[in-house]
């Protein structure tokens, strides 16, 4: 898989070690000349030198081949205007870091259902970790080739959970809704515009869920009448 980096910060390069370490092919986008140089000898990916936001650079690293891109600069707006422009040049998959809590309706507003808060996660960890709360990461119970996909549902998939559109191999498992309210999964369950609907997949299944329910797809593709 090829993954595109906005940003070269800790969390970035971190994050691109790992694919590296993977065999994935990792592309860095970097303004500041010095830094790119440093980074060579630190991780093995490619480096496009310039602005993020800028459609001309976007462009340079290939939408049509890029799995995902994580936009992960320092500063909020840049990372929101960045994925804004990247979903409109047609990169299938983007990562928007935010760290001001109160950007995160505005980035589900604008459709940028991937918004990370690395803070927040942290402090939840955290905050676990202190009440003595047994901490289990995904990767202790995702076994084999088990994934978590989730979307923020629009108006087209404001149906109950039997008539969304899913492969064989998925099922809703919980919906999140209006301030995080979590409700589990039953066949009668209607989602409501803007819940956050996530599934338990496998592997082989991703590819259509994505086009199915990615910021990409189309109403037509989301599933039949209630």
């Amino acid at each position: 898989m090829r993954f595109v980096f906005i940003g070269s910060g800790t969390l970035a390069v971190l994050t691109s070690r790992m694919l590296v370490e993977r065999q994935h092919e990792v592309v860095i986008i970097e303004r500041s000349e010095t830094l790119i140089e440093q980074l060579r000898e630190e991780v093995d990916a490619g480096f496009i030198h310039g602005d993020g936001t800028r459609p001309a650079i976007l462009r340079e690293a290939d939408p049509e081949a890029t799995d995902l891109l994580f936009c992960l600069t320092r500063d909020d707006q840049s990372n929101i205007i960045a994925s804004l422009v990247a979903r409109s040049l047609g990169y299938r998959r983007v990562v928007t870091k935010i760290e001001d809590p109160e950007l995160e309706h505005i980035c589900a507003e604008l459709g940028l259902a991937g918004s990370l808060i690395p803070m927040h996660t942290v402090g939840r960890y955290l905050a676990d970790m202190a009440e003595g709360q047994d901490i289990i990461e995904l990767s202790d119970i995702l076994r084999g080739d088990t994934r978590i996909f989730s979307f923020r549902a629009n108006a087209a998939e404001a149906l109950r959970i039997d008539a969304l559109s899913l492969p064989e191999s998925a099922r809703v498992i919980c919906v999140y809704g209006k301030d995080d309210e979590l409700r589990f999964a039953d066949p009668d369950l209607r989602i409501q515009e803007g819940d956050v609907v996530v599934v338990l997949t496998r592997t082989r299944s991703l590819k259509v869920l994505r086009e199915r329910f990615g910021p990409q797809a189309s109403d037509s593709q989301h599933g039949g009448g209630v």
